[in-house]
């Protein structure tokens, strides 16, 4: 379970993640984390969140947001908020780290999720940021963030989601594994 204060950080590309408020500090309102991104390039696919705002508040370095069809280039003191069901991504272009505090409104399971793909990239479990289709499905499917992904038909990832996803769960697959949260999904 994502405590205030915890750092977790992805041993294959030392991008870090500081906890500084978590869902249940804020009753489910928000989540707030500092973000420390070494890598380059895209970290995941294009994707839109169902239920969730993201605001990223840029301290050093500039990060660049894909949004309304354009890249847009955010910089230090700068600020960017991405209304939910709107095609996203955000991501470090350049190779220099980027740092930034990240705010997901409302909270859900967001913190979950952020703890869950860094335990499975440390544990070899992602290749280049893809963690899988089935995983990602399970994900997908069991997370209260509902996301999507903004290149794909949404009736064929629903379909994908339905029939995939609860086989992925029979063979061990989880949205949160209680290795990573002390709970599961």
């Amino acid at each position: 379970m994502p405590s205030k204060g915890q750092i977790i950080t992805n041993p294959t590309n030392g991008d870090s993640y500081q906890f500084l408020e978590t869902a249940q500090d804020t009753s489910g309102a928000l989540v707030t984390m500092r973000a420390a991104i070494k890598s380059k390039g895209q970290l995941v696919p294009n994707h839109f969140h169902v239920l969730q705002d993201e605001t990223f508040e840029v301290i050093l370095g500039k990060l660049t947001v894909f949004f309304e069809g354009s890249t847009k280039i955010i910089s230090a003191g700068e600020k960017i908020t991405l209304p939910k069901n709107k095609p996203h991504n955000h991501y470090n272009a350049d190779d220099v780290e980027v740092v930034y505090i990240h705010t997901v409104t409302p909270a859900l399971d967001f913190d979950l999720l952020i703890e869950n793909l860094v335990g499975l990239a440390a544990d070899g479990k992602s290749k280049n940021g893809k963690y899988g289709l089935v995983q990602e499905l399970v994900s997908l499917r069991y997370l209260d963030s509902k996301s999507y992904l903004a290149d794909v038909p949404i009736f064929i990832q629903n379909l994908l989601m339905k029939t995939i996803a609860p086989v992925g769960r029979l063979f061990g697959y989880r949205a949160v594994y209680k290795k990573y949260s002390g709970l599961e999904k």
